[in-house]
């Protein structure tokens, strides 16, 4: 039996529509192999993506995985009707844990699943991851897409993603450097980024009653505007950094905030003193707080208050770090420093909050 031969399909009635999710294929193949290099060595269409170490610098190479999503500012974007950002967002959250380790991304692969792909709406969002390939400098190998009718409300889509870097093992960031008197540095982040949104939902939405449409003068835009904002990529940034300097740690400010995120990269016997006054925390965070009434350290511990990135360093190396940073067009701000901790003590303090 030949193609034309087939019956009309009954899963298509069902809800899945093969033939759809093969025109998806077609209408996204130039955004895919727009991030490839000559390590990827398969093209879209096959079952998997293929890439080539090659003849790696590194004498002992170790693979960094990462996977994740961006939660319910999925929902931000179906409300704006805006779908070509969230795709970086998605990039951000697992290549920004990759370089935690001080690994390079290498590829990436999405999931995309909906109750019925709308072809304009999917093409954004693998858009959006595209571009935040390219800000990462990996290759979009490979992704699913899921029709699942009957999961998905109409018009409801999730998207996870997962990222594989490479270091070598004599160069992997770890916590056993890590010394009382080692500066903490800040890289600010774009707002938001990809959590806490559940609560900010229920702050604006819910108990405000404001709309995406809705122009907030506290913050110069619409709601909508702010909060689709793309999480940053700190890629590039740190590792230049890591070309020149001894980084001792890097944490990636992301759901949990200061309180639950820091004290991952820090032994024991370290405790990571704050100064809340050294950077300017974004008007959105301020917004949340005074409007929702949510306590300064719940904000804290929610939110990245405006730091996505920050760096534990050498105090010799502090300012020179933070030179690097500014000359290349990066923000930096030196947050405070590491203290000795007792036992069982808390190991974040941020000195000035409420």
């Amino acid at each position: 039996m030949t193609y034309s031969e087939v019956p009309a399909s009954r899963y298509s009635g069902a809800g899945v529509d093969i033939d759809k999710g093969n025109a998806f294929v077609s209408r996204i193949k130039h955004l895919v192999s727009a991030t490839h290099g000559p390590q990827v060595i398969d093209d879209i269409g096959g079952f998997s993506g293929l890439f080539s170490l090659g003849n790696t610098a590194f004498s002992d190479p170790v693979l960094v995985a990462s996977t994740d999503g961006v939660g319910t500012k999925l929902k931000i974007a179906q409300l704006c009707g805006k779908h070509d950002t969230i795709g970086i967002d998605l990039v951000a959250m697992c290549v920004n844990d990759v370089i935690v380790c001080g690994a390079k991304p290498l590829f990436f692969l999405d999931y995309f699943a909906c109750s019925s792909l709308d072809l304009d709406v999917a093409e954004d969002v693998i858009k959006g991851i595209a571009a935040g390939c390219k800000q990462a400098s990996c290759a979009l190998i490979g992704g699913e897409t899921a029709e699942m009718p009957g999961m998905y409300q109409p018009g409801d889509y999730d998207l996870a993603g997962f990222t594989v870097g490479i270091c070598d093992r004599a160069a992997i960031i770890d916590k056993n450097s890590i010394q009382p008197g080692d500066k903490i540095i800040g890289l600010p982040s774009s707002g938001v980024h990809s959590n806490g949104y559940s609560l900010v939902r229920k702050i604006v939405f819910e108990e405000l009653g404001l709309k995406v449409t809705d122009q907030v003068p506290e913050l110069g835009c619409t709601l909508g505007e702010e909060l689709l904002k793309p999480t940053r990529i700190y890629v590039a940034s740190v590792l230049q950094a890591l070309s020149r300097f001894k980084i001792k740690g890097l944490v990636h400010i992301t759901g949990g905030g200061f309180f639950d995120n820091i004290p991952r990269v820090l032994p024991s016997t370290c405790k990571a003193v704050i100064d809340k006054g050294s950077w300017e925390i974004p008007k959105i965070f301020s917004f949340l707080q005074e409007k929702g009434k949510v306590a300064e350290a719940e904000m804290f511990r929610t939110f990245n208050m405006g730091i996505g990135m920050m760096v534990v360093i050498d105090s010799a190396d502090a300012e020179p770090l933070m030179e690097q940073f500014r000359a290349s067009g990066e923000q930096a701000f030196l947050l405070g420093e590491m203290q000795a901790a007792a036992e069982g003590e808390a190991q974040v303090l941020i000195n000035g909050l409420a």
